[in-house]
């Protein structure tokens, strides 16, 4: 039989963290992402202009026909999930939800940081969905918008980006949290620099994990899932010219990034390739 993919999308490549997890928890499933890089970023945008947006890109993959879609974008999943969850017929999956499930699960001290642009902070997303599952938990937020294109330039490991973890976070650290959520797509690949600085008594909850536990549970649960034995194929497509995406890419997935489509969601007739003529 043919199996369905799984959608992802972004407002950009950040969302590629959580297709990494996606792909290491199921191997065998086939994935379709699209960055929305012409759009980028989506935390200046109004909410009705981030809906809009965001069914858009889940009717482009809907008609990819795909069996689940997650919505990779903090920004998206804070303001759009809700719509999309009510408009698809298929399950949608944002990043909040899940990231907010494991502090409040983890959390020994009943006392929670979250990280995330100023966007995501200024929405209260992840504060009002921890405090939805345990009113007791105290949550403080830092928004930490330099650790974006730190991640982006690949300046993960150096003095630059130690110091700007260390004035983000000693604040937070100082305040006793003993859990926090990376609440942006960007901020695993700084996992090392910022568990550095907030020591080993901090669990740090990687919400691009959390989400890939959640998809591959909802599959199993909705026996979905392609078998085990099978090998997944990767699709990328993006609004913008590929050629910053495919560099980004390239860093975040580790090399792994293979060819990338730009796609018009005005018009979706007129797709290019990236030195490809056709679309796989």
């Amino acid at each position: 039989m043919a199996w369905k993919a799984i959608g992802i999308f972004d407002s950009g490549v950040g969302g590629l963290t959580v297709l990494k997890e996606v792909v290491k928890a199921l191997p065998q499933e086939d994935t379709i992402y699209l960055g929305d890089t012409a759009r980028v970023p989506y935390g200046t945008k109004s909410p009705e202009t981030v809906v809009r947006y965001s069914r858009q890109i889940a009717e482009y993959l809907f008609s990819r026909d795909i069996k689940l879609l997650v919505v990779a974008c903090n920004t998206a999943s804070a303001v759009a999930l809700a719509t999309l969850q009510r408009e698809l017929p298929i399950p949608v999956v944002g990043v909040i939800e899940p990231g907010a499930r494991r502090a409040a699960a983890v959390t020994r001290s009943g006392k929670v940081g979250v990280i995330g642009t100023a966007a995501t902070v200024g929405s209260s997303a992840y504060t009002k969905a921890i405090k939805r599952i345990n009113p007791e938990i105290q949550v403080v937020t830092r928004a930490c918008p330099l650790f974006v294109p730190l991640a982006e330039e690949g300046w993960v490991e150096n003095e630059v980006a130690r110091l700007t973890a260390s004035i983000y976070l000693t604040d937070l650290k100082a305040q006793g949290v003993d859990t926090l959520v990376l609440g942006c797509t960007h901020y695993p690949i700084l996992k090392e620099v910022i568990a550095e600085v907030m020591g080993d008594g901090v669990t740090l909850v990687d919400s691009a994990q959390e989400t890939a536990r959640t998809v591959a549970e909802i599959l199993g649960e909705n026996a979905l899932l392609r078998p085990a034995e099978e090998v997944g194929n990767h699709h990328y497509f993006v609004t913008d010219v590929p050629a910053g995406f495919i560099r980004v890419g390239n860093r975040f997935l580790g090399g792994r990034l293979g060819d990338v489509y730009q796609v018009n969601l005005e018009d979706e007739g007129k797709e290019g390739g990236s030195g490809e003529e056709e679309e796989p």
